[in-house]
């Protein structure tokens, strides 16, 4: 579905990303895990086109999006729900979700806004509240209903859960289960290795814009070395 080749992104003198080549297929949950400044927001925003790429090219679904704009990518259903949320504040819920949809035509908005209300019940109640009065985990549920209601054939997640209480740690990482088990293809970045881990098919670690290790997730959560390095072992 995803295949980034050789993708180098640099900040100025600062080589972000060096030569970094991954995949994902459909239906997987793939994960990139790494300390601060390894390159996992960076390499998200590549693909989305969000920042300039040095070299390297980027293909979804067998298309080349590499120069793509971004809202053409969006339209193409590779959305990405960003660190840090970046709802609009000022908006109600109810809004902030149909901004998700802004690019759909079609007649199922309206059946997509009540499955995102299934996921994240607690939206439906304050549906009108205005977004920048909801608490960290309810704008964390805003960001990937407003996502999940672009209808995202590939669903990139920048660290869910960022300063989240662990119960809704735990609470997201269901959700994201769902959203993949429904049928989403998910790119996860995320800090809490464990985590990451525990839902994902595979997964690619990257260490200051390389990337040191992939492979089946279960398997490297027992690695020695990712152990002591991300699992606190």
């Amino acid at each position: 579905m995803l295949k980034v080749e050789n993708l180098n992104v640099s900040y100025g003198a600062i080589n972000a990303l060096r030569g970094i080549s991954f995949s994902v297929e459909k239906g997987e949950i793939i994960s990139l895990i790494g300390s601060n400044g390894a390159g996992k927001t960076t390499t998200l925003h590549a693909i989305s086109n969000i920042i300039k790429k040095r070299s390297g090219t980027v293909s979804f679904n067998g298309i080349d999006i590499t120069s793509m704009a971004p809202d053409s990518i969006v339209k193409h259903k590779l959305i990405q729900v960003p660190e840090g949320r970046r709802i609009f504040q000022n908006m109600t819920v109810k809004e902030n979700l149909e901004m998700g949809a802004f690019t759909r035509s079609d007649d199922k908005i309206k059946e997509d806004m009540e499955m995102v209300f299934e996921l994240f019940p607690r939206l439906k109640e304050r549906i009108r509240q205005i977004s920048g009065t909801l608490s960290g985990g309810e704008l964390q549920m805003l960001a990937m209903g407003r996502g999940l209601m672009a209808k995202p054939e590939l669903l990139l997640l920048d660290e869910p859960s960022m300063g989240l209480a662990p119960i809704l740690v735990d609470e997201i990482f269901d959700i994201i289960k769902k959203i993949n088990a429904a049928g989403t293809t998910i790119l996860l970045v995320e800090q809490n290795a464990f985590k990451a881990l525990s839902i994902s098919n595979r997964a690619y670690i990257l260490e200051t814009g390389t990337i040191s290790k992939e492979g089946i997730a279960s398997e490297l959560a027992r690695d020695p070395a990712v152990k002591a390095a991300y699992l606190g072992a």
